[in-house]
């Protein structure tokens, strides 16, 4: 039924294994879903987080639609034994590597919800450390959660000018062909460049949606 909805992405629970990937793929293919329609996997188990590189090199495959990954703290919380504490120390370690996994094949990961619907300043904090760790933005179970989050991971207005002074610079004739380039006395490569057109694309994407 979400294939027909036509939906820009589902989201699938429990993902486990490439065969998992191709199973949804191949639902998604006998009901002639639409080819624009992403799938998001949700890393929830052990056997997910072990085998995220194997999961996110299945997405060179487009049959997959193979979006990126959400990461599932509760599941894996019950799974593993490990407890959710404030900070989620004990859990950096896999999320670190689902992270990786997922920037080693070019795909997004958004951070799991937090479930203490009321409690505004803990939730902001665990949004602040999910940015801070490099997920690209984080799921939410409650709209009272919405602007805090955007917020958090709206780029400051400051690097957002910064960003685009980089772009500028490299958008002059005489850098047209250079790899690097002084800046107001540092050297700026063109990798910062292309982390600036992130950083304004994600400023005007979430500018948008508060229109």
């Amino acid at each position: 039924m979400a294939g027909k909805a036509r939906p820009d992405g589902i989201l699938v629970p429990k993902i486990s294994s490439v065969a998992d990937l191709n199973a949804i793929a191949n639902r998604l293919s006998d009901i002639n879903a639409d080819m624009s329609i992403r799938v998001w996997a949700m890393i929830e188990t052990s056997r997910a987080v072990l085998d995220a590189d194997k999961l996110a090199a299945a997405s060179k495959d487009s049959e997959t639609r193979l979006a990126g990954f959400v990461f599932g703290p509760n599941d894996i919380s019950r799974e593993t034994r490990i407890r959710m504490q404030p900070g989620r120390a004990a859990m950096i370690p896999m999320i670190t590597h689902c992270i990786l996994a997922t920037r080693a094949h070019g795909l997004e990961i958004l951070d799991g919800p937090y479930g203490d619907i009321s409690n505004v300043d803990g939730f902001a904090v665990e949004c602040a450390q999910g940015r801070d760790l490099g997920f690209d933005g984080k799921t939410l179970i409650h709209p009272s959660h919405i602007e805090a989050c955007n917020a958090i991971f709206t780029p400051p207005a400051e690097e957002v000018a910064e960003a685009r002074k980089i772009i500028a610079a490299f958008q002059q004739p005489e850098n047209a062909s250079r790899g690097a380039i002084q800046l107001d006395g540092r050297m700026v490569e063109r990798l910062h460049a292309d982390m600036a057109k992130r950083t304004i694309a994600i400023a005007d994407a979430i500018a948008a949606m508060g229109h």
